[in-house]
């Protein structure tokens, strides 16, 4: 069994309770299953968005037990590094001009470095990367 790197929107699927997405991750060995730091990153830019965003004092506390929520997942899960090998990955992706986001350009880099599987719904952008691996996990 391959490495699988959940993608960030896989990871939000997860922690909505997708069905199909929270059985396939329950039915993967915790060794074979990690996300990036990229992902890491996005998560808590993305609480910490909805933090300051927070208007009143119900949402206040919902986008702090979501941040804490988090932290506690990232805590438990396995978290791929941004390596060198990652970045010269990156930088040979940057140079084909790919019309794909940084963010999720720096994924695939770090997938691919690895040659592991990027598990993502995002097809459209992911697919144009070459020798990259990716499933969707959101699909039954």
């Amino acid at each position: 069994m391959r490495l699988c790197v959940l993608d960030t929107d896989h990871l939000s699927l997860l922690q909505r309770g997708h069905p199909q997405v929270a059985a396939k991750v329950l039915a993967t060995p915790p060794e074979f299953l990690a996300i990036t730091i990229i992902t890491a990153e996005e998560q808590l830019r993305g609480r910490l968005s909805q933090i300051r965003k927070a208007h009143d004092e119900q949402g206040r506390n919902q986008a702090y037990l979501r941040f804490r929520e988090t932290l506690a997942y990232l805590a438990r899960v396995h978290v791929l590094d941004y390596t060198r090998e990652a970045e010269a990955e990156y930088q040979i992706l940057r140079r084909q001009k790919l019309p794909i986001g940084t963010q999720d350009l720096r994924i695939a880099a770090t997938v691919r470095a690895l040659k592991v599987v990027l598990i993502t719904r995002n097809h459209t952008d992911f697919s144009q990367v070459p020798g990259l691996l990716i499933e969707d996990w959101s699909r039954s």
